[in-house]
């Protein structure tokens, strides 16, 4: 690993090299709780759609403690997010050009269209898990930690989903919910 380029409540994401090819990735490092399954790592190795980060591989390391046990998620790095261009944006006092918004929401949305046909929803659509490469305007969708092949009639938890992007019946706690929980996120991240 190179460098940390984020961490959370869930572990780290650092940026590595992979010595046989050269290529760049990010990996999430993720204390694993040997009594379940990665609920994200099951999900990760469903998808396969030009708007979500690729999972290339995983292994396990130990860490410090002897019954600590790390899930490595390795996946393709994308250099920037929405969050970091809307901030950067923000800071010249300018606005993100009409254009490239609607090709960002678009691409969110054909994520969101995908996963939510395989009965996944993400569960927390804000800018920070929205990759952007500047360069060519690509985005993919990040982050499958809080995400879940939602039930009908199997009760979810209701605190999820960051603050200002929660949809309303997630405010009012509902256990019940459907994806359209993320159809209203993206709705506050184009806001």
């Amino acid at each position: 690993a190179e460098r940390v380029i984020g961490n959370g409540s869930f572990g780290i994401v650092y940026q590595a090299t992979v010595i046989e090819s050269g290529e760049t990735v990010a990996i999430k490092k993720v204390l694993q709780d040997r009594r379940f399954k990665n609920r994200e790592l099951q999900i990760m190795g469903m998808l396969d759609h030009p708007d979500v980060v690729t999972l290339k591989h995983c292994f396990y390391s130990k860490g410090e403690k002897p019954e600590e046990v790390y899930l490595n998620l390795v996946m393709e790095y994308i250099p920037d997010t929405i969050h970091r261009t809307i901030r950067n944006h923000t800071k010249a006092n300018k606005l993100v050009p009409i254009m490239y918004t609607k090709v960002y929401m678009y691409q969110v949305a054909r994520s969101l269209s995908y996963i939510h046909s395989m009965g996944i929803c993400h569960r927390d659509i804000k800018p920070q898990n929205l990759l952007l490469n500047t360069r060519t305007h690509d985005v993919k969708l990040c982050d499958f930690g809080s995400a879940k092949v939602l039930v009908k009639g199997e009760p979810n938890v209701a605190y999820i989903c960051s603050r200002y992007y929660r949809a309303p019946e997630l405010v009012f706690e509902a256990t019940e919910y459907t994806c359209a929980i993320d159809i209203w996120s993206l709705g506050c991240v184009m806001a």
